[in-house]
């Protein structure tokens, strides 16, 4: 094993300058980011010149080709995680993708296969895994305290929070709206937390209301006359276990809160929600709540990038697995289609290796 990891970055907008490259910076002698990619030439020489990166390309590709590179992020727009991810691991690297993991299932797939052949590490950034609210809860569940999880609910909600930056509103490079964004990362800790169970029925609808009219923006003013994702989304899972999740997810709604990102779970034993933490159980003829007194204060992803480089200083099997993200993208995909369909999606058999 090496012992200076050495990173190249595909893709330098926002996500690659505020969540992988200041993190990475964290990690100390450990870490030498040394080359980064953008197809936009003055992005990736302005993103070189602030992280002092010696290396800039226009075409990952001739990155992969003519730098020595352990290990990538991948910190494109979706249309393009799974061919950088690809060439990535095919190239010899570990990588990092930023959620969700591709367009389609079948990508996903692809990428989960090259990874397993080319005997590299694949994991994905869904950084709300590395919360202290999540990993204490995630001890909790293990432990049986919630019992059966038979039910859950995900909340992944803006008032008025349609990115008014980026291509998040281009359904062409995203492949859609809230859901594949934000909604997305509630499900998936929602899946972690029950042990990734397997999927069994979908039945989703999207609505387009609210983003495709001029209207106020917490986060910028947004193209409206070019919104072309849904501004909500709403679904139901049932999986093979007989446990069900209700999803509901939006850029745009008339809400009380100008946001919730929240993961309720139901058990025989007890009930949780996450953000904020509150266990909620019968004891000694008592209905109790529980509330840590103290949760850790580091940054997720910060978390989330330490463990990566961890894992590939180390060869330990990060939290996000990439049969897991199979199962996630599965998942978004068929949502997307029971709401194009108006008819529920029975999915074929997917086992995710749960954690």
């Amino acid at each position: 094993m090496t012992d200076v990891l050495r990173i190249g970055i595909i893709g330098a907008g926002g996500i690659a300058r505020e969540a992988h490259l200041v993190n990475y910076q964290k990690c100390g002698k450990r870490v030498e980011v040394v080359a980064v990619a953008d197809v936009v030439e003055e992005t990736a020489k302005e993103c070189a010149e602030w992280f002092s990166i010696p290396h800039v390309f226009t075409d990952y590709e001739q990155m992969l080709e003519k730098v020595e590179l352990d290990a990538v992020s991948v910190c494109t727009p979706n249309k393009f995680h799974a061919p950088a991810a690809i060439a990535a691991l095919e190239a010899g690297c570990h990588v990092l993708c930023e959620k969700p993991p591709a367009m389609t299932a079948e990508e996903a797939e692809r990428m989960a296969q090259t990874a397993e052949s080319a005997g590299k590490i694949l994991t994905y950034g869904f950084h709300y895994r590395h919360a202290p609210e999540v990993e204490v809860l995630k001890r909790f569940v293990d432990a049986g305290e919630l019992g059966e999880v038979y039910a859950g609910r995900v909340h992944a909600l803006r008032r008025r929070g349609i990115p008014g930056w980026g291509v998040f509103t281009n359904k062409e490079l995203q492949g859609g709206g809230p859901l594949i964004d934000i909604g997305v990362h509630m499900l998936d800790t929602a899946l972690y937390l029950m042990g990734y169970p397997e999927p069994d029925l979908v039945l989703g609808s999207t609505y387009q209301k609210l983003g495709n009219r001029k209207g106020v923006g917490v986060l910028g003013e947004w193209d409206w006359e070019n919104f072309s994702v849904e501004d909500m989304a709403r679904g139901m899972i049932r999986f093979k276990n007989g446990a069900t999740l209700i999803l509901e997810t939006a850029f745009a709604a008339n809400l009380d809160q100008l946001e919730e990102m929240n993961v309720t779970l139901m058990g025989v034993e007890g009930g949780a929600d996450v953000f904020p933490l509150g266990i909620y159980q019968e004891k000694h003829d008592t209905l109790v709540n529980l509330t840590p007194a103290h949760l850790p204060q580091k940054g997720y992803h910060e978390r989330e990038i330490e463990r990566f480089v961890d894992s590939c200083l180390t060869g330990s099997q990060p939290l996000s697995t990439p049969r897991q993200g199979v199962v996630l993208q599965q998942l978004i995909n068929a949502l997307y289609q029971s709401a194009e369909t108006g008819e529920p999606v029975k999915l074929e058999s997917v086992k995710a290796d749960s954690r």
